[in-house]
């Protein structure tokens, strides 16, 4: 198969099929730019209009040399640099090709409302984001595109499949079960898109995209994107694609691993004092929204805590939280109720918004392409950025190590406290700046001022409670105390709805016995639930054990304890 040379904005090569290794004495052709939209490469016009209406009109260099090859039907491997638009090199062609209801010809598909098309991330959040990006390419048709992932609860993910779907975005473990309860039916999938297919690999999830792939059809269009290009998932793009075309995309001016619109900043920071540091990297003129990457559950929510004590409207995303607040976190980063996203590694791909102006490394990268990926959240689709990074005196070895794989030059961190004098130089701190956000400054809603959704989420026993001020800790320590049964009564402590539950409780208790005792039972609760003091309020959980094995006793003992 010859390369077929295209015209793209910057700069790319194409790599000749069959070079998922891009061996030695394939063809490579260099494409120059000229002025090309999305139109002229044929794209639907539904697509082509839908992109239009939220400021997109001219493709990235992945996406102009992706689509011209995805479009004829070609199997893909995919490679740029994190931040320059590869979810629409795979989203537009994946669309062009599905065909929705009302559409001509999708009556006589074999069957009508089973996925036509599959796309597979490696976690929740970059799963939610090819949804919403496929989801605002094709508003303008019909077409069905379902989440499927971990965290929430399995009904509504199958009850839109019985429905029927086109186009079907998720993470492996969640697809698997799915698969194998035989709710998932692949075998009309002609399509299928592995996103950020080494993340999968670092996570494990191989095995699990190597049985989603066995379920689609043999022959298929297979489209496979990646930042960096491992050995293991050449392996897995030679056993299941056939004869795929490589694409690699770059600017010509950019030839180092990071994007060049990013500015890079390492600092040694001592451990005691990188709070400080961050309190005053977040007051630095002109920053906007920023992400803070640690390495651990712990640390992260550390610092979002301290943060937060300290005047400034952060959130966190760690695998400790349930899926409903880890989507209030990302809700409100979003919508700019929070500036601040504290996040784990895991959390690193799929956090796609806009005007991130700073990435900050709290603890060092585990290796290169967790840092490659980590500050590529920021300098995103042509934006500038800075990427700060602190290193510990333990982890100097490891960045070290990560700076001659990249050819960073800094391989020896300027020591940096947070009264260091190139630290407000260096960033554009105004001088004086403390280590807390000033009152005047605070003006940001916060997470509560997104609402926590139920989602039914699984692994847990209850979500916390609508209305409940503080959000997650007290509502869910409620929650699971509430739904113990005969313990109930303990959750009753707030002064609304907790002595009324206890008096139905306390009825229904007593329901079994005769009609004299059952109203002893109820006007004994109801003096308990209605009791002045504290004390009476704290021991009905006593009296009710009590009282459960002997009705007709009950107002006996509830003078005994008063």
């Amino acid at each position: 198969m010859t390369t077929t040379e295209n015209t793209v904005p910057d700069g790319a090569q194409v790599v000749d099929p069959g070079a998922a290794d891009a061996a030695a004495g394939s063809t490579v052709s260099s494409i120059q730019a000229q002025d090309v939209s999305f139109a002229d490469f044929g794209v639907r016009p539904e697509i082509v209009e839908a992109l239009a209406e939220v400021g997109i009109t001219h493709p990235f260099p992945i996406q102009a040399m992706t689509l011209p090859v995805a479009l004829q039907g070609h199997d893909i491997i995919g490679q740029a640099k994190t931040g320059t638009g590869k979810t629409l090199g795979f989203g537009v062609p994946l669309l062009h090709r599905v065909v929705a209801p009302g559409e001509p010809g999708y009556d006589e598909l074999p069957a009508p409302g089973k996925p036509q098309a599959i796309v597979v991330a490696p976690t929740r959040e970059l799963a939610v984001q090819v949804a919403n990006d496929l989801a605002n390419a094709s508003r303008k048709r019909s077409v069905r595109i379902v989440q499927i992932y971990g965290g929430r609860a399995y009904e509504p993910q199958i009850e839109a499949l019985e429905k029927g779907v086109e186009v079907v975005v998720g993470t492996p473990g969640r697809m698997v079960d799915l698969l194998n309860q035989g709710h998932l039916n692949l075998t009309r999938a002609q399509t299928v898109v592995l996103d950020e297919a080494d993340e999968m690999l670092d996570l494990g999830f191989l095995p699990d995209v190597e049985r989603i792939l066995s379920r689609t059809p043999a022959k298929r269009h297979t489209m496979l994107f990646s930042a960096t290009m491992p050995g293991p998932v050449v392996s897995m793009a030679r056993r299941y694609m056939s004869q795929p075309t490589h694409i690699r995309a770059a600017d010509p001016d950019d030839g180092g691993a990071t994007v060049k619109n990013t500015r890079q900043v390492v600092y040694r920071a001592h451990a005691l004092d990188k709070v400080e540091v961050l309190a005053r990297i977040l007051q630095a003129d002109g920053r906007g929204r920023t992400i803070v990457f640690a390495r651990t559950k712990r640390t992260a929510a550390k610092v979002s805590d301290e943060l937060r004590e300290r005047g400034f409207a952060a959130g966190a995303i760690h695998g400790d939280l349930g899926q409903g607040a880890r989507e209030q976190a990302l809700r409100a980063f979003r919508n700019g109720h929070i500036d601040v996203l504290v996040a784990t590694d895991v959390a690193a791909r799929g956090i796609d918004v806009e005007d991130v102006t700073h990435v900050v490394n709290y603890q060092c990268p585990e290796d290169e392409r967790t840092y490659l990926h980590r500050i590529g959240r920021t300098g995103r689709a042509g934006n500038k950025g800075t990427a700060v990074t602190f290193v510990d005196w333990d982890d100097v070895p490891r960045w070290q190590l990560i700076d001659r794989t990249l050819d960073l030059g800094f391989a020896e961190p300027v020591e940096t406290y947070s009264s260091s004098p190139h630290l407000f130089s260096d960033l554009g701190i105004p001088e004086g700046t403390k280590g807390r956000l000033p009152k005047e400054k605070r003006k940001l809603g916060g997470l509560e001022a997104e609402e926590l959704e139920d989602l039914g989420e699984t692994g847990k026993r209850h979500t916390p409670r609508q209305g409940s001020e503080g959000g997650s800790r007290s509502g869910s320590r409620e929650g699971s105390r509430d739904g113990g049964g005969s313990r109930g009564g303990r959750g009753g402590r707030p002064r609304s709805g907790g002595g009324e539950r206890r008096r139905n409780e306390g009825t229904s208790a007593d329901a079994g016995a005769t009609a004299a005792g059952g109203a002893g039972g109820a006007s004994a609760a109801g003096g308990a639930g209605e009791g002045g003091d504290g004390e009476r309020r704290r021991r009905p959980r006593n009296r009710r054990r009590t009282r459960g094995g002997k009705p007709a006793g009950g107002p006996q003992q509830t003078s005994t304890e008063g």
